[in-house]
């Protein structure tokens, strides 16, 4: 138990409702925040949380269907407005980053990379593909924040194995507190079928206890008094006492859970990799555009502005880094919780790419693998 625990069992663990999947400022999904039990966080990856997504989409593809199927052509105001208010539900959230990032100096990230390529196409009358360049582009991170929540949803599995509650001897009276405020050598009592809330001693002559959350060892524990006793097991039979050696913090279960919670800003070298090429890859992606564009004005006879300018923009979105760094930190981020969901603790990513190059593992008599 003194060693760092890399494999965990949930069997009793419950769903707790996901963080926030990214803050407003873009793709940031190297940390994993955990509420605590008990709070009620509000999920945004829903189909309520995108209704102005869907009423663009809905918009975008009504008009779609008047002109290419009933042949229904709304004069150019009338038509240049609907499409302004489709873009507008589905593309201000990306316009509001893309200035608050012009504003910090950053013009090459894909938030600008999509504003210009949807404006520029309203710019030459292109207005249903400016509108389904934003649609498609916000529904990509619709999904992407998905599997993200599915993900957070896999590793705050493991938050409900943490007790809410302890109960502690104080002023020679027995009181239910928060563990959190539990101070050392305070003596705290389990009753049969609680966990412990606390790393101590058994104060006890004796006691048994459940470690399967912890070890995955499936017989009971038997400790006698003076031995340690750590958060997370079961008390099995008569009332235990236990006095306190480490803070709620600071016990290994809370340990094992922070390590899980930090555990995909551990990066794999493909994730640091993809993360240096993206600094690069944008600005490339911005002057090649450019270049499309403009280059050819000194090499073909009838230049058209709008044509090769159209280009250009195609250009741009197709080459939109943001599968490209996504997918990968994603990926990472997902197998983690994958595991988590299966009772296995990843410490990072780098260990996912460790473990592809696993031969063999040796187990003991009862299964457990630490």
């Amino acid at each position: 138990m003194e060693n760092t625990l890399n494999t965990y069992s949930s069997e009793t663990a419950r769903l707790a409702k996901p963080a926030e999947s990214h803050d407003e400022e873009g793709h940031d999904h190297s940390h994993i925040h955990l509420a605590t039990p008990g709070t009620t966080v509000v999920e945004g990856s829903g189909w309520k949380g995108h209704w102005d997504l869907l009423l663009s989409l809905a918009i975008l593809l009504f008009l779609l269907g008047l002109r290419y199927i009933f042949h229904v052509i709304f004069p150019q105001s009338i038509d240049l407005g609907l499409h302004i208010i489709a873009l507008g539900l589905s593309a201000y959230k990306i316009f509001r980053l893309a200035f608050r990032r012009i504003k910090r100096g950053d013009f090459f990230n894909e938030f600008v990379l999509m504003s210009v390529a949807s404006l520029g196409a309203f710019y030459i009358g292109a207005y249903s593909e400016g509108v389904a360049v934003m649609a498609f582009y916000c529904i990509g991170e619709w999904f992407q924040d998905t599997a993200v929540d599915n993900a957070k949803r896999n590793i705050k599995a493991l938050l409900d194995v943490r007790p809410d509650k302890a109960t502690v001897y104080r002023n020679n009276t027995i009181i239910e507190v928060d563990p959190s405020t539990v101070e050392l050598k305070e003596i705290i009592r389990v009753k049969p079928g609680e966990k412990v809330a606390l790393d101590g001693i058994l104060v006890s002559e004796t006691g048994s206890f459940n470690t399967a959350a912890l070890t995955g060892e499936s017989a009971p524990d038997t400790k006698t008094k003076g031995e340690a006793v750590f958060a997370g097991m079961v008390n099995l039979n008569t009332p235990a006492d236990i006095e306190v050696t480490a803070l709620f913090r600071d016990s290994k279960l809370s340990r094992i859970l922070a390590m899980v919670q930090d555990a995909s800003g551990r990066k794999a070298r493909t994730q640091l990799f993809i993360s240096r090429l993206a600094r690069i890859y944008t600005p490339v992606v911005f002057f090649l555009a450019l270049s499309v564009c403009v280059g050819p004005y000194f090499f073909v006879e009838q230049y058209d502005f709008n044509t090769w300018f159209y280009r250009a923009l195609v250009f741009l979105v197709i080459s939109c880094p943001c599968a490209l760094v996504v997918s990968i930190p994603l990926g990472y981020f997902g197998g983690i919780g994958a595991g988590s969901r299966n009772g296995i603790l990843f410490k990072g990513s780098n260990f996912l790419d460790l473990i592809r190059k696993v031969n063999y593992v040796v187990m003991d008599k009862t299964g457990t693998l630490t």
